[in-house]
């Protein structure tokens, strides 16, 4: 369990700090220290985690679901968004189709291996190295998404 917990930790973290901390505190009504302790690592905070309406909230203005990407995660489970408003309208972030999402793959999937490579040259890879990784990671994550999103809709 303890082990789930930093995983949901990290996205809820990633979460906020998608959103930006002012903007957070701003659509969930809480302070900056209430949200810094969803994440915080430190023992006296290990059970303490963010309300779902606050995640929803937050999602709803994030770039990527950061926390329901992580829970479908831990269940095996694949999950597919489209970048619509609330018209359903979508929205531009899927411009292009399948070639345009393969050479983004390719640029994003280079610029992760680049990312590693230069974490990993001594050996070690640092919290800030690990915290570019899992950026860039997120990044193709979208990319795939959006990829498969383009032949969904091809196939019909």
């Amino acid at each position: 369990m303890a082990e789930i917990g930093r995983y949901l930790k990290k996205h809820t973290e990633a979460l906020v700090k998608d959103v930006g901390i002012e903007a957070a505190c701003q659509i969930t009504g809480k302070s900056k220290a209430t949200l810094g302790r969803y994440y915080s690592d430190n023992a006296e905070h290990t059970e303490r985690f963010m309300p779902v309406d606050s995640v929803a909230k937050l999602e709803g203005a994030a770039s990527f679901p950061h926390v329901t990407s992580a829970l479908a995660d831990l269940k095996n489970i694949t999950l597919s968004y489209n970048h619509s408003d609330d018209s359903g309208v979508e929205s531009v972030g899927r411009t292009g189709g399948v070639n345009a999402d393969v050479i983004a793959l390719s640029q994003r999937f280079a610029t992760l291996m680049s990312e590693y490579q230069e974490a990993i040259a001594d050996g070690i890879i640092t919290v800030n190295e690990a915290k570019r990784l899992l950026r860039e990671t997120v990044l193709l994550q979208q990319v795939l998404l959006d990829m498969k999103l383009h032949l969904e809709e091809e196939s019909n």
